[in-house]
């Protein structure tokens, strides 16, 4: 190495060294403003609960505001692609859900491309749906739903919080297993939804757990049944689907994701505040009794989550041959 190039070269290594130092100590008083939680359904549901609560947390832990921005649309992709599209700077995050992980399935095409416009941060948690019906509903037992819906091909609908979330793939499963004809109203959240189920617009609903806990214990929904494959201790007494329709089984998720090439060290920073919040109490009790089970683990955790849910329901998309309205 002549000298002239070790001179270069040192240069270069100096410069380098600058930079990193410059990146690390930009990023060391992260955050330096409030982070927003872009929740892609309308204000009421399960998601936006879920938000909410989590938010509470993480604002304390990071000591800045938490906003939640409520962006409903087009089966969550509206939402979601402003995060896509949002800076990597850890500001702007998405609270993704089951229709994260199916869209890729059901959309011919998608703004985004979901293997690489994300960044994990934290699998907050996972649990059941639950099939519901209005208190006054004569359907009591998945047998009668068959039973009604066998007698009358298309008469009897089901509500979902849009196309491609949860309680529209649950409905959609359920109408392939039960070889029943049924049919789907999406809205732009499970508070609409609901609000529609509780009013007699709608049947029935296969809605979150956490969406529609409190309308259970209210008495002004009745649990039909639920959608995993073994009965909740959080709903005891209620049957799984399966018990009447053999094969059935469907489960719903809440993560978080920040847009792809968000430093690592602000990631880390998310999960660890996004963790503290999801182990807290108040997010525990809140949503354990309505059968969730927190994760909060690591972003790794997250990305190998979704990726085998994205694997099985393209499976059953296409074996089940389901459509988005």
């Amino acid at each position: 190495m002549t000298p002239s190039f070790r001179k270069f070269f040192n240069g270069l290594a100096a410069a380098m060294g600058l930079m990193s130092a410059a990146i690390t100590t930009a990023h060391a008083g992260f955050p330096e403003k409030p982070v927003h939680l872009v929740v892609p359904f309308s204000p009421g549901g399960g998601t936006d609960l879920i938000a909410r609560t989590l938010g509470n947390g993480m604002a304390n832990a990071v000591g800045q505001p938490v906003i939640i921005d409520n962006k409903p649309g087009a089966g969550t992709i509206i939402g979601t692609d402003l995060v896509a599209k949002s800076a990597p700077d850890g500001y702007t995050l998405v609270v993704a859900s089951f229709a994260h992980a199916v869209n890729p399935s059901l959309m011919a095409k998608l703004p985004y491309s979901a293997d690489k416009a994300f960044t994990p941060v934290m699998l907050i948690g996972r649990g059941p749906n639950v099939l519901v019906v209005r208190a006054s509903s004569p359907y009591k037992t998945v047998k009668d739903i068959v039973t009604a819906a066998t007698a009358n091909p298309e008469k009897l609908t089901f509500a979902s919080q849009g196309n491609g979330t949860s309680a529209h793939l649950a409905g959609e499963m359920f109408t392939n297993l039960a070889k029943v004809k049924m049919m789907h109203i999406p809205y732009k959240g499970a508070g609409p939804a609901i609000t529609d189920l509780l009013g007699g617009q709608v049947d029935m609903m296969f809605a979150t757990s956490s969406a529609v806990g409190a309308f259970i214990d209210s008495g002004k929904l009745r649990a039909v049944a639920i959608t995993t494959g073994e009965r909740s201790p959080a709903l005891k007494g209620v049957p799984a689907v399966a018990e009447t329709v053999p094969g059935y089984a469907v489960e719903s998720w809440y993560g978080l994701y920040a847009p792809a090439g968000t430093p690592v060290d602000v990631i880390n920073k998310l999960n660890a505040a996004a963790k503290k919040a999801a182990q807290a109490d108040e997010f525990r009790k809140k949503i354990e009794q309505e059968g969730l089970v927190v994760s909060a683990g690591s972003p790794e955790e997250l990305d190998q989550y979704v990726r085998r849910e994205e694997a099985r329901w393209r499976k059953i998309v296409k074996e089940n041959n389901v459509k988005v309205d």
